[in-house]
C-alpha cells in the first residue's frame, strides 16, 4: 500500500432506484423499490472508493464480510446515498462502517470488511483454480 488506511476515510456513492435495481417481484400489489443485493453492491462500491486512494498499481480490495441491515423500502425514482467508513484497519484487513439513506430516512447500515490484495497473486490463483474445473 502507498499509505495506510486511517480511521474515518469514507466515500459515497450515489444512485436512482430505476428499473435495473429494483426488486424483480414488483407488481400490481407490490410496489417497485431498491433490491437489497444493488444496496449491498453500491455500500461496497463506497467502501471500495474509500481506500482506492491508500492502494498500489498491483493493488485491489475484495469484500470478505458483509452484515447489513435494510430498514426501509426506496421507491423508484429514490435517489439514494450509501457512504461507508473506515472503522478500523488491521494489516490488509480494513473494516466499514456502512449505510445508506434516501430522500427521507436512513434505509440500511451495517459493517464490511475488506481485504487489499496483490492482484498478480490472486489472478494466479483463480486461474489455478480454473485449471481444475
Amino acid at each position: 500500500m502507498k499509505s495506510i488506511p486511517r480511521t474515518g476515510m469514507s466515500a459515497e456513492e450515489h444512485l436512482v432506484v430505476d428499473e435495473g435495481n429494483r426488486i424483480r417481484f414488483a407488481d400490481e400489489r407490490m410496489p417497485a423499490i431498491l433490491a437489497t443485493p444493488w444496496l449491498v453492491a453500491h455500500l461496497e462500491y463506497a467502501a471500495r472508493a474509500a481506500i482506492a486512494p491508500c492502494l498500489e498499481d498491483h493493488e485491489r480490495s475484495v469484500g470478505t464480510f458483509v452484515e447489513v441491515e435494510h430498514l426501509a423500502p426506496s421507491p423508484e425514482g429514490s435517489a439514494v446515498v450509501c457512504r461507508a467508513r473506515v472503522i478500523h484497519v488491521d494489516g490488509p484487513i480494513v473494516t466499514f462502517q456502512v449505510e445508506a439513506h434516501d430522500d427521507v430516512e436512513l434505509i440500511a447500515r451495517g459493517l464490511h470488511r475488506r481485504r487489499v490484495i496483490d492482484v498478480d497473486r490472486f489472478a494466479r490463483r483463480v486461474a489455478r483454480k480454473q485449471a481444475k474445473q
